[in-house]
């Protein structure tokens, strides 16, 4: 079964409030709008990602996992100073599988200021439950800690392509990144081709990049839409102003993805084996 492994449900803000610090408004979306729209493509699991702007508050996360039953899997976020283990337990029986570190949104995320001591933090907790840990940074970020992911005690998992840019596969820093990728350990998001460099409603993957990822590590690609696709970071103009998602196709960002894969068999891995052996469904 086809599996969206990115997306982020929103509820209302008087049931689920946002962290004062978040640099917009997000508006809600239901559980059931994504599956009616994934349902057009045969995608009917999904992995819940925590959002920015709900902090460690995972309420949103957790309900959703609940309505989803177990189509769904969830990436948590947490304080791991903090967390107590009766807490991830209860966090496990409702579907989470992993720990998020994220070093691009504006706000701060818990754990640390810099990938380094936020990694390790999280990944102890994340060791603990058998989970891994799933990192939001820009590539020159990634880059600066590649021995600290490289020698990881969990799986990694690299959001968004790794948040190239504008660089190339060929370049020094795309092979460092690929080389990263090969790791057994690290797994790679393919997911979001609109935050590089081909404008803020771009669909369709970069080729070269979809072929270099998926020959570096063919059994650790999973694919995600990032629904409802935030808005990009100039558009986030203040915590009580509420910027619209992009205006993108689910159905085209799908259909994109497939028609840039080289076969079906490759679709058929990264949208359902793949994600089915990391998620644990």
């Amino acid at each position: 079964m086809r599996c969206d492994s990115h997306v982020h449900i929103v509820g209302p803000v008087g049931r689920y409030p946002q962290v004062p610090e978040r640099t917009y408004l997000a508006a809600p979306v239901a559980v059931e709008t994504l599956q009616r729209l994934a349902a057009a493509r045969g995608i009917t699991r999904f992995v819940i990602v925590q959002p920015s702007f709900y902090g460690a508050d995972n309420s949103a996360t957790l309900d959703a996992l609940d309505a989803l039953g177990g189509q769904g899997r969830g990436v948590a976020v947490v304080d791991p100073r903090t967390a107590k283990p009766e807490t991830l337990a209860e966090f496990h029986r409702r579907g989470v599988r992993g720990l998020r570190v994220n070093l691009y949104s504006p706000i701060k995320a818990p754990g640390g200021d810099t990938l380094e001591a936020a990694f390790a933090a999280t990944a102890e907790a994340a060791r603990v439950m058998g989970w891994h840990v799933q990192v939001i940074a820009p590539l020159p970020v990634l880059l600066a800690n590649v021995d600290t992911l490289a020698k990881a005690p969990v799986p990694v998992v690299i959001d968004h392509y790794g948040l190239y840019g504008d660089r190339r596969p060929g370049s020094a820093e795309g092979r460092r990144l690929l080389d990263l990728v090969t790791l057994p350990h690290v797994w790679i998001k393919l997911s979001a081709p609109y935050r590089h460099d081909r404008g803020p409603r771009n669909t369709r993957p970069d080729r070269e990049w979809l072929a270099a990822l998926t020959a570096a590590a063919p059994g650790r690609c999973v694919w995600g839409s990032d629904w409802p696709h935030p808005p990009a970071h100039e558009q986030q103009n203040g915590a009580s102003l509420e910027a619209p998602y992009r205006a993108l196709s689910y159905e085209t960002l799908v259909d994109d993805f497939l028609a840039a894969l080289p076969s079906a068999d490759l679709a058929e891995r990264i949208m359902n084996e793949n994600a089915a052996r990391l998620y644990g469904f």
